[in-house]
């Protein structure tokens, strides 16, 4: 498959950038667990208008403290389950949200930005000044606070933060196997849609400039979906910002590991 991919690209370089373009901008409906399905079927849920989306609101719990919870990229709230158990446990109202054309909110085309700004957007609504995300969460959440610097946390972990867009790129064009020549005509594309430097876009250059108290980055050693330099590059340029370093837990495990939790328990808690 690859190869064909390879030689289309060679051939098709425009049409080829346009199919991995919208690879990069509408993500894939992934299964969901049944753990998963049980905790959002015990939340409290609302339908939320954003933008040309229907986005599907969760709530957990009824105690005085707030936290929101921002999925990853072709994640959903229910990615959560386990920690969410954990803080409404210890008194906590857990809010979770389906980002644009995730999990049951409505599909259509969608970006960092549209992910990024309905972040602000709930933080404000909800009111809370604590927030834990997941990979391409971490993006949405840093460059929604870097563009909202009015929105103030007091803490925020991150687990298994990425870092630079041209990293996500090279995934992308290294799965679906396309040329250099393609991932060029990809970041024309980009640019000329979002009006932005595809190079500006890291979160090692925009989370320092966010209005948060204190940072945890939490990432496993050995994770292969997103390289533990990712979260070092992040720690090293964001002074508000230390790095827990843990082993055993993967990318997606680290969601249902229960000393992770701890460790988010005892952070938010301090």
């Amino acid at each position: 498959m690859k190869k064909l991919v390879k030689i289309a690209s060679t051939i098709m370089p425009g049409v080829m950038a346009k199919i991995a373009y919208r690879q990069l901008t509408n993500p894939q409906t992934k299964k969901i667990r049944p753990n998963e399905a049980k905790k959002l079927d015990e939340a409290k849920q609302e339908d939320f208008s954003f933008q040309n989306f229907n986005i599907k609101l969760y709530i957990w719990g009824n105690g005085p403290k707030k936290v929101l919870m921002v999925h990853g990229w072709e994640g959903h709230a229910g990615n959560f389950s386990d920690i969410i158990t954990e803080l409404v446990n210890v008194g906590y109202t857990v809010y979770g949200f389906d980002a644009p054309s995730h999990g049951k909110s409505s599909s259509g085309q969608t970006n960092l930005f549209d992910f990024s700004e309905l972040v602000a957007v709930l933080i404000k609504k909800f009111s809370v000044n604590k927030v834990i995300s997941h990979s391409f969460g971490g993006v949405a959440t840093t460059y929604g606070l870097f563009t909202n610097k009015h929105l103030k946390l007091s803490k925020y972990v991150s687990l298994t933060t990425p870092d630079r867009l041209q990293e996500r790129v090279d995934s992308v064009s290294i799965e679906l196997g396309i040329t250099q020549k393609v991932v060029h005509r990809i970041i024309t594309l980009f640019e000329s849609e979002t009006g932005l430097s595809y190079n500006d876009l890291n979160v090692s250059t925009f989370a320092s400039e966010t209005n948060v108290d204190e940072a945890l980055i939490i990432h496993d050693k050995n994770d292969r979906v997103i390289p533990l330099k990712q979260s070092k590059n992040v720690h090293e340029s964001w002074p508000n910002s230390r790095l827990l370093v843990v082993e055993g837990t993967g990318h997606f495990r680290i969601l249902r590991t229960k000393f992770v939790a701890e460790h988010i328990i005892n952070f938010l808690e301090a």
